[in-house]
């Protein structure tokens, strides 16, 4: 699939250079009118679809918000279980469990939960998690997510087939924390508390080449940096990591699982969403981490293609806090689904391209993140 501004039309409505979205549709107000592409990414990640920001886009936009979404027929006995409190206060160590899941964006958290605490939002529901982070907020830059919040992130716990699951929606990112990289020590502290059997890091990315569509999922138990801006002079700034095989055995119950929210993707998709398994090591078929608002077009202005099947601006950090952990760091996977796809760059400027990935991020997030959560549902199910 390959986007241009008549597939934004058809599936959103509307046309983002001659008929852009209102002011008013807009969480982080500097998007609406970007000096730079890390206004985009901020954006992203602020925009919230139960907002007033996400109604005025409802309104505007053919978008529709997660009020429609569909109850998920899970096998018998997988049911996700939301359990009655979060397991811990908030203001010490997470609990123990046997899985960690961490979410990135605001909406990526809204779909998480729908699908892994039934009952409890990441937004309104979830515990703040503060443990430390006085001490970790010293390193990061005035005005990121973390710092404008007051806290590291927020969490509840569920369980998946009798394994328990601590569900966190991560307010530090690599991409707006600043360059000494605060959130490789929210990944370590928390794994450290967690204790867990398997890590899983997950949300929406831009699909890589014209085979992805919106809702495809990419499992890779690799993840390696593609730093050429900010980081590009740590050791790091090239680096891959790889964990264990992912185990499939739940794979084909969740893609059919896909089918009930399914019809919310956009029109133009010509098939249902697959998941495309990365072997470990096989580094065209991962996850890329950059360290600059990337996507790629048909022109590869930023040189993403043969690099890895999805890029996004974090799962790398997990695999360098692994390597840091050593031989007691549990098994980890990137779950990635595939929120904006390829974008056709014939007479649009880079900034007008990210404005474009931005707003099918915008239409299409939460639904695409649906997605994922079935297949961390079905990476957990299989333990």
């Amino acid at each position: 699939m390959t986007a241009d501004l008549d597939w934004v039309k058809r599936n959103l409505g509307f046309d983002p250079i001659t008929q852009p979205a209102p002011d008013d549709t807009y969480a982080f107000a500097a998007a609406a009118h970007p000096q730079a592409p890390e206004d985009v990414a901020r954006e992203i990640i602020d925009f919230d679809s139960f907002s007033a920001e996400g109604a005025a886009f409802f309104a505007f936009s053919k978008a529709t918000g997660l009020s429609a979404f569909k109850e998920i027929p899970w096998p018998a006995g997988l049911a996700p279980q939301t359990s009655a409190n979060a397991g811990a206060a908030g203001d010490g160590p997470l609990p123990k469990a046997d899985v960690l899941v961490v979410t990135w964006t605001v909406d990526e958290g809204h779909a998480l939960s729908r699908v892994l605490t039934p009952g409890k939002d990441s937004r309104n529901d979830y515990v703040a998690y503060t443990h430390n982070f006085a001490q970790i907020a010293e390193q990061m830059e005035r005005g990121c997510p973390a710092v404008e919040a007051g806290r590291l992130g927020t969490f509840w716990m569920t369980s998946i087939g009798g394994k328990s699951v601590v569900v966190f929606k991560s307010e530090s990112h690599m991409s707006q924390d600043g360059p000494k990289l605060p959130n490789l020590l929210v990944w370590k502290q928390i794994i450290g508390e967690v204790q867990p059997q398997l890590v899983i890091t997950t949300g929406t990315g831009g699909g890589i080449g014209p085979n992805c569509e919106v809702g495809d999922v990419v499992v890779s138990p690799t993840v390696h940096f593609n730093c050429i801006k900010k980081f590009k002079n740590e050791a790091f700034a090239k680096a891959d990591y790889s964990s264990a095989a992912a185990d499939t055995s739940h794979y084909a119950a969740a893609s059919a699982l896909f089918a009930a929210n399914a019809d919310q993707l956009p029109t133009d998709n010509t098939r249902a969403p697959r998941i495309l398994l990365c072997p470990p090591g096989d580094l065209p078929a991962s996850v890329v981490t950059t360290d600059f608002f990337g996507f790629d077009d048909t022109a590869n202005s930023y040189g993403l293609k043969g690099l890895g099947a999805l890029s996004e601006m974090g799962d790398a950090v997990l695999g360098l806090a692994a390597q840091q952990i050593g031989a007691g760091a549990p098994p980890w996977l990137a779950i990635r689904n595939v929120s904006d796809p390829q974008i056709k760059s014939d007479g649009l400027t880079l900034a007008q391209q990210a404005k474009v990935a931005a707003q099918i991020y915008k239409g299409y997030g939460r639904w695409s993140s649906i997605c994922s959560a079935i297949v961390c549902w079905a990476a957990i199910a299989a333990l």
